[in-house]
């Protein structure tokens, strides 16, 4: 199953905050066990677009640290799947005219973007994702509750703050 740069790299970003990990060649088992062959090179080009640089940990070893990874919290499962990664959750939906604006956590935007339209929603035209945010074009008309309804099915872990126009 061939996987897109930006799934890629929201999985090295869930392996870097779940996992201490200490050299290229240990994230690039880890993703490789998750289904992302890599070569050094790649990796190193990753890491770099992605801003993850070695810092020390509480033992004091040199780990990899996603900028400004206090805002992370480590999960004891380091196994995470791209499934797992798609379903991070949404922090607030917003209405406006035929627009709906829903915030995720960072860089999950995309993946849950990607369920939204994978879902072929009747009420949704098309989604745009950024990093955490995603604009949703819905139709004329469109039923806002029945979509809240349809988003916490593809989204279980929702914690909706719903705001209409």
């Amino acid at each position: 199953m061939k996987h897109d740069k930006s799934t890629r790299l929201e999985v090295i970003k869930m392996i870097v905050t779940s996992q201490e990990l200490a050299t290229q060649d240990e994230l690039l088992r880890e993703l490789a066990k998750a289904g992302f062959p890599l070569t050094q090179a790649t990796l190193s080009r990753d890491l770099r677009k992605l801003g993850i640089t070695k810092g020390l940990n509480d033992e004091q070893r040199y780990v990899y640290l996603m900028p400004g990874q206090r805002r992370y919290q480590r999960v004891s499962d380091t196994h995470m799947t791209v499934h797992n990664i798609n379903r991070m959750g949404v922090v607030s939906v917003k209405f406006t005219g035929n627009l709906c604006v829903v915030k995720t956590p960072p860089g999950h935007a995309a993946h849950v973007a990607y369920d939204i339209d994978h879902a072929e929603l009747p009420e949704v035209v098309g989604t745009i994702a950024g990093d955490d945010t995603i604009f949703i074009a819905l139709t004329e008309g469109a039923d806002r509750r029945l979509l809240l309804d349809h988003i916490s099915e593809l989204v279980p872990r929702v914690q909706l703050t719903v705001h209409a126009d």
